[in-house]
C-alpha cells in the first residue's frame, strides 16, 4: 500500500485551474449544479482512458461544489480499476489551500484520496488519475465515488465509465446505517482500533470528532484507529450515499496529543479592499493546515488553508489590520506583513 500527501504549487494557485493537454474535460461530461440546499459535492470523469495499444495514459476525476452553501471539511474520493488496469496514483494542481492525501493498494486497482478544504459554491477541483494496461487492451468499468459529511444530495456522488462505451447512467448509492461500534474508550494520543458496524458502509469513511480516521470499510463493517483528539466526540461514517452516526460517542481519556507549532503568516496578497468587505486574498507563511483567518479579530469568509497557504475572503471593517490565522497551535503573531487597510 502507497500512501502520499500532495500539495499544490503557488504558481498553480494564481492561475485558473486548467487539465493538461488531452485530458480536458468535455462539456458531456461535466456535472450541472444542482438545486439542492446547502452544500452539495458531485463527482464526474473524463480523459484518456487506456486504449490498446496505448498503455500509459491518465484520466482526470473532478468534483465540484454545488448547492447553496459552502463545501468544507474532509471529502473523500474512491477510484476502482477494472482487473487488468492499474495505478500509480493520482496528483492534484490547484491553489495549495487545502490538505490532500492519497493511498494506492496493493493490487493498484483502487484509489483513495481525502482532499480537506473548504470550497464555495461552484469550485471545482480535480486530480489526474495516472493509469496502465500492461500491453493489455483493457475492458471493464471505471467507478468513482465522493463522500463529504455536508452532502444534501448523493444523487450525483458515483460516477462509472465504462472502457469503449463511455460514461454510464447515474446510480444513487444507498444510505449508511451504524448499528453498533465496538470499542468507545482510548487515550487522547489516538491509535485506539474501533469497528463500526452497519449496512451500506462500503467506500465510507470515519469521523472520530470531525477528523478521518485511517482504516477500511466494507458493507457491513469499518474497522479504523481513531487519530488524536480530546473529551467525547461524535463517531460519523459518511459514504457517497450520505452519513451516519455511531450510537455512541468516543471518549478519549489522558492527555491529548501535544499541539502543532503556532502558524506563522509572511505575507497577504492584496494589501487593501473596500469596507464593505468581500475582497479575496491568500494568506502565506507556515503551520496553516486547519485554520481559520480572521481581519482585526472578524472572521474571513470561504476559508480554506493549507500548510503553507490560506485563501479567504474579507468581512467588512475599517482602518488597518492584521489578518491572523488561528490553529490548535495558537494564533499567529501580528506583524507588518500580514496588514490589510480597508479603504473608503
Amino acid at each position: 500500500m502507497i500512501t502520499r500527501l500532495v500539495r499544490g504549487g503557488l504558481a498553480a494557485a494564481l492561475a485558473t485551474t486548467t487539465l493538461a493537454a488531452g485530458a480536458a474535460v468535455s462539456a458531456a461530461a461535466t456535472t450541472a449544479t444542482t438545486a439542492a440546499t446547502g452544500p452539495n459535492v458531485s463527482v464526474t470523469q473524463a480523459g484518456n482512458y487506456p486504449i490498446f495499444p496505448v498503455d500509459n495514459t491518465n484520466f482526470a476525476v473532478t468534483w465540484t461544489s454545488n448547492g447553496t452553501a459552502d463545501l468544507t471539511g474532509p471529502t473523500r474520493l474512491t477510484v476502482d480499476l477494472p482487473p487488468g488496469l492499474t495505478t500509480s496514483g493520482a496528483s492534484i494542481t490547484s491553489t495549495p489551500d487545502y490538505t490532500f492525501t492519497e493511498t494506492v493498494s496493493a493490487d493498484g486497482r483502487r484509489l483513495e484520496a481525502v482532499f480537506t478544504g473548504t470550497r464555495a459554491p461552484g469550485r471545482s477541483e480535480f486530480m489526474k488519475v495516472y493509469v496502465a494496461s500492461h500491453g493489455t487492451r483493457p475492458s471493464g468499468a471505471i467507478t468513482v465515488t465522493v463522500a463529504n459529511a455536508g452532502d444534501t444530495d448523493p444523487s450525483d456522488n458515483v460516477s462509472t465509465y465504462l472502457l469503449g462505451s463511455g460514461l454510464q447512467p447515474r446510480v444513487t448509492a444507498p444510505a449508511p446505517a451504524v448499528t453498533a461500534i465496538g470499542t468507545t474508550t482510548g487515550p487522547g494520543a489516538g491509535g485506539t482500533a474501533v469497528t463500526v458496524s452497519g449496512s451500506h458502509l462500503a467506500d465510507g469513511f470515519v469521523l472520530v470528532g470531525g477528523t478521518p480516521a485511517s482504516g477500511s470499510c466494507t458493507e457491513t463493517a469499518c474497522t479504523v484507529t481513531t487519530p488524536g483528539g480530546s473529551g467525547s466526540v461524535p463517531v460519523t461514517v459518511v459514504t457517497p450515499g450520505g452519513s451516519a452516526a455511531a450510537p455512541a460517542a468516543f471518549d478519549y481519556t489522558g492527555a491529548p496529543p501535544a499541539p502543532p507549532a503556532a502558524p506563522v503568516v509572511t505575507n497577504v496578497t492584496a494589501k487593501s479592499g473596500p469596507a464593505a468587505g468581500g475582497t479575496p486574498l491568500y494568506v502565506q507563511g507556515t503551520n496553516l493546515t486547519y485554520g481559520t483567518v480572521a481581519f482585526g479579530g472578524v472572521p474571513a469568509t470561504h476559508v480554506s488553508c493549507g500548510p503553507t497557504f490560506c485563501s479567504a475572503t474579507a468581512p467588512a471593517g475599517t482602518g488597518t489590520v492584521d489578518v491572523t490565522v488561528t490553529t490548535a497551535g495558537g494564533t499567529s503573531a501580528p506583524v507588518a506583513a500580514d496588514r490589510f487597510t480597508y479603504t473608503a
